[in-house]
């Protein structure tokens, strides 16, 4: 079974609730609903039901009337296919999340974040991989995060901030340290460089995403990936000291306007 999306998860997370709240345990919420507890847990942990079982549901935990509308709406958008499905990639959740974010927030200490990553660059990181990969491969995963830089623009755009370190643009050509800066005029999107004279600091530890939503009493999720897979944390304390390591690393570095001058001599050199 495929990993559920943010929006499933958030519609399941959201059943759960109504049914704590309604003070029936899942053993008793599964006996007037007539589901075993297995499916009702499954339910709950991002599986999307039908309809009728929908409202079913919702009605045994007292939600009535003008109150169903939310939840409704809720199950449209867990049942929309994901523009990323036609790809049939391991993308680690990663991308649902992006895709219904209001705010995204990223640090990368070792390469150019895939928001403002030029195709070219994409090419040479993605053909540089330790495995073998075959055209088609490369060309899909170029495909995936050219649509996912859609993003930044259009009617709602996404506020995306990235920190990237001196390091981590070592290896860019002139043409992407130019697109950086191009895709840095846009008035929802902050660029910022950590120079290595910044020294060490809590950066150093690995890069992370934040991720903030539109929808009313959402989590806010942290976001990390490493070489076996990915994490995707809520616990609003892990989530405040890392917003808090986000502001301090945006202190460290240069200025938006100092990150592109920067970046500009740099694409000069190059």
């Amino acid at each position: 079974m495929a990993e559920p999306t943010f929006r499933q998860r958030r519609l399941g997370e959201a059943l759960k609730l109504l049914r704590e709240r309604s003070g029936l345990s899942q053993r008793e919420a599964s006996d007037r609903i007539d589901y075993n507890v297995p499916k009702l847990s499954r339910i709950e942990n991002g599986q999307v039901p039908d309809i009728h079982a929908l409202r079913t549901i919702l009605d045994v935990y007292g939600v009535i009337g003008d109150e169903l509308e939310p939840y409704l709406e809720m199950w449209k958008l867990a049942k929309e296919k994901g523009w990323w499905k036609q790809y049939r990639i391991e993308d680690q959740g990663y991308i649902s999340l992006e895709h219904d974010a209001s705010t995204v927030r990223e640090f990368q200490p070792n390469h150019i974040p895939g928001m403002i990553q030029s195709k070219g660059y994409m090419r040479t990181l993605f053909a540089g991989s330790r495995a073998q990969r075959s055209k088609k491969w490369i060309d899909d995963q170029i495909a995936i995060r050219h649509r996912r830089q859609r993003r930044l623009v259009g009617d709602s755009p996404i506020s995306y901030h990235a920190i990237v370190t001196e390091a981590a643009l070592r290896y860019a050509d002139r043409d992407q340290l130019l697109h950086i800066n191009q895709v840095g005029l846009l008035p929802n999107v902050t660029v910022q460089v950590v120079l290595d004279m910044a020294g060490l600091h809590d950066g150093h530890n690995g890069g992370f995403n934040l991720l903030d939503f539109p929808y009313a009493g959402d989590p806010k999720i942290l976001y990390i990936e490493h070489t076996g897979g990915s994490l995707h944390i809520d616990d609003p304390a892990r989530v405040k000291t890392t917003t808090l390591t986000f502001k301090h690393l945006s202190k460290l570095a240069l200025t938006p306007e100092e990150s592109a001058a920067w970046i500009e001599r740099l694409a000069a050199e190059r």
